[in-house]
């Protein structure tokens, strides 16, 4: 795959200094300020109008993940022992503030799936006493989720990798639907008490004296950055340069030949083992989104936030986007399955659930592919 440098080489571009990068960090401090001033005094519920309707923590993490990306692309601008200290806070309180609606977009992911793939418009409530779970007899053992044990077999998606989603075998959709409307409770159940500890866990976050630390810190940016003394100088294009070669590196690496498939059973045997560490073929592919992330974010600096979007690259951001949520929500359905002494239509449900997501995983693989080829081809 050819490398390709997506940032112009035109002289004005040259001349990027690492002014422009204490300008953008003083914009980004100011940006962050502001949302806090929003959320202390809405109580961190959107307000109305089309420029307030965000939620001010979604506009805190915006602003702290980009300061962190750029102590991280150009620290060697910036003081060691102050980016140093700033970024592993920043990071804190980005990951802190995600958890919320993260529980809320992967139940919202969950339920429509189970919809659509029982044929129903919508789930039936159902009684908190029967979320889910079967007599002893159905329990504790692999129906609590170990593969093939208590359970009908999942059905295992043989679709091309453009396709967004498994086709379940028509005959199979009435023993579907049986239980998926007690999967979606027991999953509402789960990932509901999961957003709300995630919700308190954030007001306490941004109660604490860790917090008004890093703010205090922010404030201080907003009209300071502690630059190195060449700093002011230095050229940013090749620490920006060096952000986009680590993506190019990690992009090659990536396992295709072992998740490139449209299914592979690899993926559904650990999904739904007893184990619950994350699935190890979605690691580098976390990785490269992440450090397609930093890149978006160096040419940030480079050019500015009201630059013209690169299509090319939002395109592979968003394939990067779905498939870390369909890889947390298959994870979500196979915790859900080893809950013990569930009915087997339900852990059923949730196989088939999980087997959904798990094929929408390898779609957005295939999607992110088809996205960085044509940037590879339009370098050649």
């Amino acid at each position: 795959m050819a490398q390709r440098h997506l940032d112009p080489t035109d002289p004005s571009a040259q001349a990027v200094t690492g002014e422009a990068l204490a300008g953008y960090l003083r914009a980004r401090a100011t940006e962050f300020l502001r949302a806090l001033r929003t959320h202390r005094e809405t109580g961190g519920v959107p307000a109305g109008g089309a420029e307030e309707s965000v939620d001010p923590a979604l506009l805190l993490r915006r602003s702290a993940r980009r300061i962190s990306a750029s102590l991280h692309t150009f620290r060697p601008l910036l003081d060691a022992d102050w980016s140093e200290e700033m970024r592993p806070e920043l990071a804190w309180l980005s990951g802190t503030l995600k958890l919320e609606h993260a529980y809320e977009a992967r139940l919202e992911r969950l339920l429509q799936a189970l919809n659509r793939l029982s044929g129903t418009a919508a789930l039936p409530a159902q009684p908190v006493a029967a979320m889910a779970v079967g007599t002893p007899s159905e329990g504790a053992g692999p129906a609590a989720g170990g593969p093939g044990a208590g359970t009908a077999p999942v059905p295992v998606s043989t679709a091309p990798p453009g396709t967004a989603r498994p086709a379940v075998p028509a005959p199979e959709r009435g023993s579907l639907t049986v239980g998926a409307a007690r999967a979606g409770a027991l999953l509402e159940r789960q990932l509901t008490l999961a957003r709300t500890r995630a919700h308190s866990t954030a007001l306490q976050a941004l109660g604490s004296s860790r917090f008004h630390a890093v703010a205090d810190k922010v404030a201080l940016l907003a009209s300071e950055v502690p630059l190195t003394p060449h700093a002011p100088g230095t050229a940013l294009h090749p620490l920006a340069a060096a952000a986009e070669e680590r993506l190019t590196q990690a992009v090659t690496a990536l396992p295709l030949l072992t998740a490139g498939h449209p299914y592979n059973a690899e993926a559904l045997v650990h999904g739904l083992s007893p184990d619950p560490s994350p699935h190890p073929q979605d690691g580098p592919w976390h990785q490269v989104r992440l450090l397609l992330r930093l890149h978006r974010y160096a040419r940030e600096v480079l050019h500015g936030t009201n630059s013209p979007a690169d299509v090319r690259l939002l395109t592979a951001g968003q394939s990067l986007n779905r498939h870390r949520d369909a890889s947390e929500a298959a994870a979500a359905a196979a915790q859900a399955a080893r809950t013990p002494r569930i009915a087997p239509a339900t852990a059923y449900a949730l196989g088939v659930l999980h087997a959904d997501q798990r094929h929408e995983v390898e779609a957005a693989r295939f999607a992110f592919q088809q996205a960085w080829q044509k940037q590879a081809v339009g370098a050649s």
